[in-house]
């Protein structure tokens, strides 16, 4: 298993609740950004260690580089949470978050799209293949 597996798993809970949160009182409706950003504040009003964006070392058949990724949010640097506000996620937003957890090996990732009545609608839980002891695949 993971090591970071049991710890995102749990913490996975914790980041629904304070999304649930930053839903009920700004409502569906408003720009991703802001959405993100009261998710931060409230995942940190809450404790967690948040980091946005970060380097990482891509090694592509013997040359390697240093680029940014551009995700949205790391929780405890184990749980990648990537916020939408759209009318329907798509499933290259979906490829796209298990490429960057792939890349940073975070074990569990979620989408949450604020665009729902209710959030929990809205919620995508992604597995990195193989982290898990049962050897789950993708969500």
């Amino acid at each position: 298993m993971q090591p970071k597996y049991a710890q995102a798993q749990e913490l996975s809970r914790e980041v629904i609740g304070a999304g649930v949160e930053v839903h009920r009182i700004l409502g569906p409706g408003l720009l991703e950004s802001i959405y993100e950003k009261c998710l931060r504040r409230e995942l940190e009003l809450r404790g967690f260690s948040v980091e946005r964006q970060q380097e990482v070392e891509i090694n592509y058949k013997g040359e390697v580089f240093v680029e940014e990724l551009r995700f949205d949010l790391l929780v405890e640097g184990c749980l990648m949470v990537e916020v939408k506000a759209v009318q329907e996620v798509h499933p290259i937003s979906k490829a796209q978050l298990l490429s960057y957890m792939k890349l940073l090996d975070i074990p569990i990732g979620l989408i949450m799209n604020f665009h729902e009545i209710r959030l929990v609608d809205g919620v995508s839980r992604m597995i990195l293949r193989g982290v898990d002891e049962s050897g789950a695949k993708d969500q």
